[in-house]
C-alpha cells in the first residue's frame, strides 16, 4: 500500500501502521480513510495529500 503525504506539514501517512489513536487502524488504506480526515499534526484535509515515494 502506498504512503501519503500531507503538502501542509509534511506528515506522512504510513497505511502499514494506521493511526490507531485516530481509529484508524493498521492496514488501512488512504483511500479507505473518510473523506472528511483531517491531517493529525495541521488540521489539512485529505485532499491537501498526495503519494509519497520514500
Amino acid at each position: 500500500m502506498k504512503k501519503y503525504i500531507c503538502e501542509i506539514c509534511g506528515f506522512i501517512y504510513d497505511p502499514a501502521e494506521g493511526i490507531p489513536d485516530e481509529g484508524i487502524a493498521p492496514g488501512t488504506a488512504f483511500e479507505d480513510i473518510p473523506e472528511d480526515w483531517a491531517c493529525p499534526d495541521c488540521g489539512a484535509s485529505k485532499e491537501d495529500f498526495v503519494p509519497y515515494e520514500d
